[in-house]
């Protein structure tokens, strides 16, 4: 007996279904937050009523507020670094040849596959050793000594975060057309001036993606900061970790709350920008019909390149 096979319509629903069934068990957890950060109960087992005094009594609480100060200044001096380093990263490795290029190809991966624990882990005999050199070589003692703090956070987030944006931007490099390089060359422009008129605008989209993606992992890691973290330099999850372990405070879900519909904000303002650079270079780069179509690529290449070199300012 021979079985059928199932219909297009079924295999349709059958991924719909799932699709749907993994949106709600991420997003689910999330609405239940954000209905208990508006709960009038203190306590977040059950439902006392709708209220916004927790959104007011978050800026009462300091602890809270220097947490999430602290957050956003390590995410943005991170995202910043990491952004700048993973696009020189991807461009070296993907434009240029030189001894080693297959190794510094593999080691981009070991930051993304390594164990969050064994990078803490590592950093943290790495900063002991250093400080503890430092301080014995500046004569300072136990109350003047070098710690961790804010310094060390971000140096270890530029050291995870960058090895994102390489990858992110290498996706991106990969789909730019090689021609377009060669073709700004051919018009006169030098290294520096293709890389910010041609090659830049055209990965421009990888890079938005790398840095928000560098972004959000700075500012909910919580196991590498744990382990390179020092006095006044608490971050929130840290932070959060730390009240959750002797209550749930409705406080924690209102700031919870903010940081989530700041991120969605931010990811919605990517992808606008992201749509509206892919726009632009598909209008720049559309085919030319009427050429032969052994000289299309070049004079698509061409015509898109002397684009840009005279379009922007």
């Amino acid at each position: 007996m021979i079985r059928r096979r199932p219909s297009r319509r079924f295999a349709n629903l059958a991924i719909g279904s799932a699709s749907v069934l993994v949106y709600v068990f991420f997003y689910v957890p999330v609405a239940v937050l954000v209905l208990f950060s508006f709960n009038q109960a203190r306590t977040g087992g059950r439902w006392g009523g709708f209220t916004t005094e927790w959104y007011s009594a978050l800026f009462d609480n300091d602890r809270l507020i220097t947490a999430a100060q602290n957050s956003l200044l390590i995410a943005v001096v991170a995202t910043a670094v990491a952004v700048v380093l993973g696009t020189m990263l991807s461009l070296a490795i993907d434009r240029r040849t030189f001894r080693g290029r297959t190794a510094a190809q593999q080691v981009v991966y070991l930051p993304v596959i390594a164990p969050e624990i064994v990078t803490g882990v590592a950093l943290l005999a790495f900063f002991s050793l250093t400080l503890g050199r430092l301080n014995d070589l500046l004569g300072r003692g136990a109350q003047d000594a070098l710690r961790m703090g804010r310094p060390t956070i971000i140096i270890a987030h530029v050291a995870f975060c960058t090895a994102f944006v390489a990858l992110v931007v290498r996706s991106s490099l990969r789909t730019l057309d090689p021609s377009l390089e060669e073709a700004a060359q051919d018009l006169g422009a030098n290294a520096w001036t293709t890389f910010w008129r041609v090659t830049l605008p055209s990965i421009m989209p990888g890079v938005l993606g790398g840095a928000l993606l560098a972004f959000t992992l700075s500012l909910d890691n919580f196991v590498i900061t744990f382990f390179v973290s020092g006095p006044g330099a608490t971050t929130l999850p840290i932070e959060v970790f730390g009240q959750l372990r002797r209550t749930i405070s409705p406080e924690v879900n209102a700031i919870s709350t903010l940081i989530f519909g700041a991120s969605t904000l931010l990811l919605v303002g990517a992808l606008v920008v992201q749509s509206t650079v892919s726009r632009q270079r598909s209008q720049r780069i559309r085919p030319l019909s009427r050429q032969p179509r052994n000289r299309a690529a070049q004079a698509r290449a061409t015509q898109a390149t002397h684009t840009q070199l005279e379009g922007q300012p």
